[in-house]
Parts: structure tokens; C-alpha cells; sequence
């Protein structure tokens, strides 16, 4: 088959999950054979035109000079680009600027969409912003041949909301099974004396209810790494709250796989504060990395993590468990999330039920729908 990848910034990843999927996913599809295509930004970090077998197409992305318009003409640049290709099937990872064009994709190509989140949740939104969301999904769920679901409630959601049936494929993980102290080093911090949380500069990823119960245990001087982009209006809002807490360690994006599963690895605990979306691909990173997690208490968490976990909804909730829960005490809780990886939620049984997916749609339509 001949495959295009669209809604991402492009591989190999500098940015997030949609990007992570996308490398592991396109690297092998093309070792099953594929002919496969993955368009990147004009300035993405990787200018090459192949990645390990995957054709990669630069098309012009103005973010970086408009602001958040900016992605809806990358996605239109990608899609005016697709109709000339040919390609028997379309991936778009995610919809909220790409929808509005789905008027545009190729007529013969077949349209499959990861839904992603529920995004006009997302509080950053003003509420203009959210129902323009509410249309783009809308538009997303009418408009592709098939759905995709990474978590079981935007499969309920999809169907309760807009009568469409989904596939769900959860997202995944690889085991880390070759843990290396020297690398934490250099990060000037010690094997189970420190904590970390990971996300994207958002309030509903809930950065300041953990950093604040972390300032309310004043008394404790361990370290918390704060991994992500933090050159952003909430993230100088954040730095600035917290300015005076010297164990409040703000990192700033750190993309190197190795590095962050060895933090995670080693850290006392690991805090997972995302509440709006699926699967959510750092949460099973850190279940895959042997962490103990301390997590956002809301059904998309404990749908992956069970009773596998501690959870938090407040500051004083997270002082609690600061001042209460120890690593040895629940080593079975690491076990069980790691096993949940392997059995459920690997990249291999990922990708190969997507490519299943593939391969059906594409005979499917071979001999008319």
C-alpha cells in the first residue's frame, strides 16, 4: 500500500505523542513492505527526504510567524500536496486544524482518523475557540471513511455523540528493561531522591495543582524536574509562582527517550497530571519505565491505570501522598503497570493492529465497499 501520515509536525519526533506514534508507526509499516510518506514541517530539526525508509515531504508550516492559524495552513499545504500522490490510504493524526479542509482530501485515497481527545475540554480554549473545536470534531467524525479511538471513553464518546462507530487501538510503550544510573547525573539528581512530572504547559494538564502541593511540604527539600516546554505565558506564570522554591527544578523539554525513561526510572515518584484526552502517551511512558505514578484523579487515567496507582484532585491530596506513600511499599503496583505494557499497550501489538486495519479497508474498498 501506498500510505501517507498528516497532523503531525513531522519524524523523528521533537514535539509529542502524535509525532512519537508516527516515527515508530511509518518506520514499520515500511518494514512490512509499504510505501509510506510522512510530511514534516519546512523547519522541522530533520531536513533529510527519507527517515529509515519513510519518504519525508516538507510543506510549508507559518506557526512559527502566525501563531495557531499557522497550523491550519501547514494542514492545508499537506493536504493540497496529497491530492497529486496517489495514496491508498490517509492517516491524519488528530483533526482540530485539518477538518475544516476534509473537502479537499483525494476522493480515491481512504481517510482514517485518530479522534485524539476530546480538545474543546481543553481550558486553555476561550469559548469561541472551543466551539469552533465542537464543529472541527464534528466535521472529523462525518467526514473520515474510518475512526480511530486510543481510549475506550472516546470510543463511548463517539458513539454516543455522533452515532459512529470507532476502532479502538490503544496507544503504546516499550518495555525499558536497561536502566543506566551515570545518566542521571547529569541531571544533578540521585536514584530515588526526586520527583518528576512531564506535560505540556497547560492548565488542564495540572502542572500548578501538583507544584503547589509540592510548595505546601515545604519541609521536604527533594527535587522535583518539570519536563517541558516552558517558554510559553503559562509557563512564565508558573516559573514566577514558584520562583522562590529552589527543589521546583524547571527543565525544559527533554525529547531524549533514553534520558527521560531513566529519569522516570529512578525517580521516587512520577506525577501524571493530564485530565482531558485518551490515552495519553507519557502516562503509559512512565508505566512502561517502572515509575510509581501519583495521577490526576479522572476516568482516562484510571482506565489505563486501574488500582495501579494513587490519585490526586487537589494540592492537599498531593501533600498527603508526598508525606505518606513510599516506593518499596508498592512495588506491585510497578509491576502490575509494567505488565499491563506488555500485554496490552506494546508498540509491536500497536502497530501490528493498525496495519490489520489498514489491510482490511484496503480490500474493502478494492472490492467496493
Amino acid at each position: 500500500m501506498k500510505i501517507a501520515i498528516l497532523g503531525t509536525r513531522g519524524v523523528p519526533n521533537y514535539y509529542g505523542g502524535f509525532e512519537q506514534f508516527a516515527e515508530f508507526f511509518s518506520v514499520y509499516l515500511v518494514e512490512k513492505g509499504h510505501e509510506v510518506y510522512c510530511y514534516n514541517s519546512h523547519n522541522h530539526k530533520y531536513q533529510e527526504k527519507t527517515f529509515h525508509g519513510v519518504n519525508i515531504i516538507h510543506q510549508n508550516d507559518p506557526e512559527h510567524k502566525m501563531g495557531t492559524f499557522g497550523q491550519f495552513i501547514y494542514d492545508y499545504n499537506c493536504i493540497m500536496d496529497s491530492r497529486k500522490r496517489g495514496f491508498d490510504i490517509i492517516l491524519q493524526l488528530g483533526y482540530t486544524s485539518n477538518s475544516i479542509w476534509f473537502f479537499l482530501l483525494p476522493k480515491k485515497s481512504i481517510i482514517i482518523t485518530n479522534m485524539d481527545g476530546i480538545e474543546w475540554k481543553r481550558s486553555k480554549y476561550s469559548k469561541p475557540v472551543q466551539q469552533f473545536l465542537r464543529f472541527a470534531e464534528r466535521l472529523a467524525a462525518i467526514s473520515s471513511d474510518y475512526l480511530v479511538s486510543d481510549s475506550l471513553g472516546i470510543k463511548k464518546f463517539l458513539k454516543e455523540r455522533y452515532r459512529k462507530e470507532s476502532i479502538y487501538i490503544a496507544y503504546g510503550a516499550h518495555p525499558f528493561n536497561d536502566p543506566n544510573e551515570d545518566i542521571i547525573k547529569e541531571y544533578n539528581v540521585e536514584k530515588g531522591n526526586y520527583s518528576m512530572i512531564m506535560a505540556r504547559f497547560e492548565p488542564e494538564n495540572n502542572l500548578d495543582m501538583v507544584l503547589e502541593g509540592v510548595a505546601l511540604n515545604s519541609e521536604d527539600k527533594t527535587p522535583i524536574l518539570v519536563v517541558g516546554n516552558h517558554e510559553t505565558k503559562y509557563g512564565s506564570y508558573l516559573k514566577d509562582k514558584f520562583k522562590d522554591y529552589s527543589n521546583i527544578r524547571f527543565m525544559g523539554g527533554i525529547y531524549n527517550l533514553e534520558h527521560l525513561n531513566n529519569l522516570r526510572y529512578y525517580s521516587k515518584f512520577y506525577f501524571h497530571g493530564h485530565s482531558v484526552g485518551g490515552t495519553n502517551p507519557s502516562l503509559l511512558e512512565a508505566m512502561a519505565s517502572k515509575a510509581l505514578i501519583l495521577a490526576h484523579n479522572n476516568d482516562f487515567n484510571k482506565g489505563v491505570l486501574k488500582e495501579n496507582a494513587y490519585f490526586f484532585s487537589s494540592p492537599e491530596e498531593v501533600k498527603k501522598l508526598l508525606q505518606t506513600i513510599k516506593k518499596n511499599d508498592n512495588l506491585q503496583f510497578i509491576e502490575n503497570n509494567f505488565k499491563a505494557i506488555i500485554k496490552d499497550f506494546n508498540w509491536n501489538k500497536i502497530n501490528g493492529q493498525y496495519l490489520q486495519l489498514f489491510e482490511e479497508c484496503f480490500n474493502r474498498h478494492k472490492i467496493g465497499k
